[in-house]
């Protein structure tokens, strides 16, 4: 861990929002991704649109769209943000079977996007689960991660 300070606490030890009013905008951006697991049988009917419930990946990708755009009121403390830019990509892959998400998030602002872009993932993946669940109950959501975030005062980031 960093010599870091945790942000959302005062100096009593309460939560709080943090105060952004004095922060110049930039542009910030923030990349996450991460994959649910299935048997071969759910990847194909996603892939041939077979699903009683409708196409998989457009209603799965609508959703993490709403996700990142809702954030501020699922997450506590997150400052509700103006989105200049959702992007959800979604790819499937045979071996492992698995739909691999990942979710880009851009705004304007004082505060950064990374709880949007995780949060639009999370959401996604939980939607294609909803949607398949009833042929496959062992899916697995997992590898959920910031990849990258830029902007702000404490700069560039990259998983590595």
């Amino acid at each position: 861990m960093s010599n870091r300070e945790l942000t959302h606490f005062n100096a009593q030890g309460q939560a709080h929002m943090v105060d952004v009013g004095a922060k110049q905008p930039t542009h910030r951006r923030a990349v996450a991704a991460g994959c649910i697991e299935m048997q071969a049988v759910t990847l194909e009917k996603i892939r041939e649109g077979d699903n009683k419930k409708g196409d998989v990946l457009g209603i799965a990708r609508i959703a993490g769209i709403m996700a990142a755009k809702k954030t501020a009121d699922l997450i506590p403390l997150c400052h509700p943000l103006a989105l200049t830019k959702v992007d959800v990509e979604l790819t499937t892959h045979t071996t492992p079977p698995a739909v691999h998400c990942r979710v880009s998030v851009e705004t304007h602002g004082q505060t950064g996007v990374e709880m949007e872009a995780l949060t639009a993932v999370q959401v996604t993946l939980l939607t294609i689960y909803d949607m398949c669940k009833a042929i496959d109950k062992g899916m697995v959501m997992g590898n959920i991660r910031l990849l990258q975030k830029s902007g702000g005062k404490s700069g560039d980031w990259q998983f590595t």
